[in-house]
């Protein structure tokens, strides 16, 4: 087997000697999962030999495949088509964005006694830690005397550097530690300028999402750097990109892109238009297919294609955040599972839609919802391809005219009849301890109950808050001197807050007990007053105050719950929200327990 890899061949990655072969054969000694971030990609980290040497390698996550595929294993052989050879605190690194396994040369045990990969003294670094995101690659923080410093090496990749700009670092090994690099990357979408005003003062951002051949990544130019680089990015074109340019953990809340970072420009970053715009992806897609859509999470955001099937017209809404008017449009989509979507688009997108039905649309960024069964709509963030040259559009494509025109779609919304809105749900009735065993609250869709149970607790803590006084809002306001309370939603300024409940109780029933999250509604329901009232018996007789709790105390409902996991603190738990509540009715009840005496034949 020896005679298959090219020997010598990791070494002369990374000085540049000798005449390295193109797409290198080497053996694979060793595979291991490394533990990110949670909500990231799982990353491997696998060490090659070529005989002489080995090197530890990082898979880029487009190339886990070969691992979750069950190709790549301890033993086997393996073609590297594209990769970045870095060095990091005195050891050599290959990242690795392409490969494929020769699963004809089968497996062996480690061939030879390679040696691990040194750096000379002559082209030693400082120590700085390493550039891939794994929670520490060699288990060691940096030592904070130092500064972040990288050695540039030479790099194979399917498309080379231009001479001009030296090597082309991949998206992939971006980090905070990365410096002097430069990337080759196309713009895959480019944002509308925003602007905002807050306590702190006010200001404009926009942001473009860059692709390469490892990965993506979002990129935010503030103020100043809005104004000079907001007309020179343009989507579809390809740009270099060069440090210094910061690197931070991705606020996810605000990118449906998957990396762990993201970039802000800075003054003196760089950014020139590629003369030669071949040679980087036009777009990376995950499709979820339509009828897969009641296995995905609400709020997740995915890319979905589908043929057009029905277009509709035009309409406004008026946004709540910032009271303008809004244009959408609802378009129907189906594939080949037999299930059609609505997917809403927004703004100028609706406004200018012009697509032929029977379409084929690639839509990349789009977020589901469970509003009247699963539903779609397009982000501010995301896109759209019409008719994109990809496989999966021509396989759309070809079944539509060979026999999906006159197929008939099932429709998710069908799929959620019954549950409609909050007050005609016909919740299951559950004791405490039937909650718990059923495990309610654990899948990835919300589960709904009723419950008879007694308050036995009220937290006084943190009852109620200052919400904004503005009809419809109840975001929380914030006071910035006295008598002075800003909403920052509506941006308006009031003289005191409106306070709304947010109470937590602690109920009972005969089989356990159980905490449950209600809101204002039901708290005032509860407690027999408003939250503004509450707060000023507080103020002036914390006694009497004292006294409203305990009378609310043994009181007995019919509480109307959702159950929802949630993540407080780094850790899932269930979260137990009231939606509606009532007294009981004591006829009702009787009545129940009569036929219920009946079950048993007495």
């Amino acid at each position: 087997m020896a005679h298959h890899i090219n020997q010598g061949a990791l070494s002369a990655m990374f000085t540049g000697g000798g005449t390295p072969d193109a797409q290198p054969v080497v053996q694979c000694v060793q595979i291991k999962p490394l533990v990110g971030q949670q909500g990231t990609s799982e990353r491997y980290r696998v060490v090659f030999s070529d005989i002489r040497n080995f090197c530890q390698s990082m898979l880029a996550t487009q190339a886990n495949h070969v691992v979750t595929d069950g190709k790549l294993k301890k033993g086997c052989f393996v073609r590297l088509k594209s990769f970045q050879a870095n060095s990091y605190k005195g050891k050599r690194i290959l990242i690795v964005l392409d490969l494929d396994v020769l699963e004809e040369l089968g497996e062996c045990e480690k061939i030879g006694e390679p040696k691990t990969l040194e750096i000379t003294q002559d082209e030693d670094v400082k120590p700085n830690p390493t550039t891939i995101s794994s929670g520490g690659f060699y288990g060691s923080k940096p030592e904070q005397k130092y500064q972040p410093q990288q050695q540039s090496l030479p790099s194979r990749t399917t498309a080379p550097a231009s001479s001009s700009h030296g090597n082309i670092y991949p998206i992939e090994a971006l980090s905070p530690y990365a410096n002097k690099w430069t990337i080759k990357a196309r713009c895959t979408n480019k944002s509308e300028i925003k602007t905002w005003h807050n306590k702190n003062g006010e200001g404009k951002l926009f942001s473009v999402n860059l692709l390469d051949e490892s990965g993506e990544i979002k990129a935010t130019g503030f103020n100043d750097q809005c104004d000079a680089l907001y007309e020179i990015f343009q989507e579809g074109g390809v740009y270099y990109i060069t440090s210094p340019c910061r690197v931070q953990l991705a606020k996810k809340q605000f990118t449906n892109l998957n990396n762990d970072y993201e970039l802000s420009f800075e003054r003196d970053t760089l950014v020139e238009k590629a003369e030669e715009q071949d040679g980087v992806p036009q777009v990376r897609f995950n499709f979820i297919n339509i009828g897969d859509l009641q296995t995905v999470e609400k709020d997740s955001v995915i890319d979905t294609i589908g043929i057009l099937k029905e277009v509709g017209e035009t309409s406004q809404i008026v946004s709540k955040t910032t009271s303008k008017p809004y244009d959408k449009r609802e378009l129907t989509l189906v594939d080949n599972t037999g299930y059609s979507v609505r997917l809403t688009i927004w703004g100028n997108s609706a406004a200018s839609f012009d697509v032929v039905p029977e379409s084929v649309i690639a839509f990349k960024g789009v977020k589901v919802s469970d509003f009247g069964g699963r539903s779609l709509s397009l982000l501010s963030s995301g896109s759209m391809s019409i008719d994109p040259d990809i496989d999966e559009a021509h396989k759309l494509k070809g079944w539509y005219d060979a026999q999906g025109r006159t197929d008939t779609f099932a429709s998710h919304a069908s799929m959620s009849a019954g549950i409609g809105a909050a007050g005609g749900r016909n919740d299951a009735s559950k004791t405490i301890i039937q909650v718990k065993e059923e495990n309610l609250g654990m899948s990835e869709t919300t589960d709904y109950f009723t419950t008879k149970a007694t308050i036995i607790y009220i937290k006084q803590d943190n009852v109620s808050y200052a919400a904004c006084a503005s009809p419809d809002c109840n975001k929380k306001v914030i006071e910035q001197e006295e008598g002075q309370w800003r909403c920052e939603k509506c941006d308006k300024t009031f003289p005191k807050p409106e306070y709304r409940y947010i109470m937590s109780l602690n109920v009972s029933d005969h089989t356990g007990q159980i905490w449950l999250s209600c809101f204002d509604d039901v708290g005032r329901m509860i407690m027999g007053m408003g939250a503004d009232q509450l707060n000023e018996l507080k103020d002036t007789d914390d006694k009497a105050a004292g006294e409203i709790f305990q009378e609310a105390n043994c009181q007995t409902y019919i509480f109307k719950c959702r159950a929802k996991m949630d993540n407080f603190q780094d850790q899932q738990r269930v979260r137990y929200q009231v939606s509606g509540a009532s007294p009981l009715n004591y006829s009702n009840e009787s009545s129940k327990l009569a036929n219920l005496i009946k079950l048993y034949n007495i």
